[in-house]
């Protein structure tokens, strides 16, 4: 890896009931949400982790989002199985 370029970003996969919630937000609240998963694919510890699971939950006072995933054995895909906005 180059100096220039960062750590690799995960690929970000959203899931039933994920898909469903995405569905019904509005356009801000999509805009919003974009931006915490964007953050959680580029530093996917961001959130904390649940106990007792593999998940963690991420959430962003400041843009009243939260996401609740988990991350690959190998950090390259994040799974997102629930938002909300």
């Amino acid at each position: 890896m180059s100096p220039e370029h960062g750590a690799r970003r995960s690929r970000v996969i959203m899931v039933e009931p994920a898909l469903t919630q995405l569905a019904k937000l509005t356009a801000n609240e999509t805009h919003r949400l974009d931006r915490a998963i964007v953050a959680i694919g580029v530093n996917p510890e961001l959130g904390t982790e649940v106990p007792g699971t593999l998940l963690r939950d991420y959430a962003d006072e400041v843009d009243g989002v939260r996401a609740i995933y988990y991350v690959t054995a190998l950090g390259s895909i994040t799974i997102v199985a629930y938002i909300e906005a």
